[in-house]
């Protein structure tokens, strides 16, 4: 069993009612780095039915785990599609290709924590700027580096 060493940091509680919402891409931003020492970042998803998440990524440092508190997330993981339900855990490790959506006839909501954590809040920020039609795609493409998402390709997702 490995021990990692931890910086003790100040407990974290996020009351529901305060957590910013961006409601355009159904995030719920809970905890960023600097508020767990860099240990996590954690968002809550809640997603309508059928509506996209995330596209093909992978994450180069961090891990990316997801709990499923109601409905069906899919997911792509490497080289599957994962349909997770409720009370359903998985971990995507770094360098794996993923991305997520609820599923075709069903909300999704769920807990995201990446670890350890960076800094990243501004990245959803500038996605629902980009749904809004306030920001283009590209311009999260220069980005990729400071928030360790690196968009891929696939053919099957």
């Amino acid at each position: 069993m490995s021990v990692h060493a931890v910086t003790p940091y100040a407990p974290v509680v996020v009351r529901a009612d305060e957590a910013e919402h961006l409601p355009e891409i159904g995030h719920h931003l809970l905890a960023d780095a600097s508020a767990s020492n860099g240990a996590l970042s954690a968002h809550r998803i809640r997603l309508a039915r059928g509506a996209d998440g995330a596209t093909p990524h992978l994450h180069n440092h961090s891990s990316e785990l997801f709990f499923i508190v109601d409905g069906t997330l899919d997911l792509l993981v490497g080289p599957d599609i994962v349909t997770a339900r409720s009370g359903d855990f998985l971990v995507v490790p770094p360098l794996c290709h993923h991305a997520f959506r609820a599923g075709p006839d069903h909300t999704a909501d769920a807990l995201v924590v990446i670890t350890p954590g960076i800094e990243r809040f501004a990245y959803p920020r500038q996605v629902a700027k980009i749904r809004r039609g306030e920001a283009d795609r590209d311009s999260l493409l220069t980005e990729q580096d400071h928030y360790d998402t690196h968009f891929v390709s696939t053919h099957i997702w």
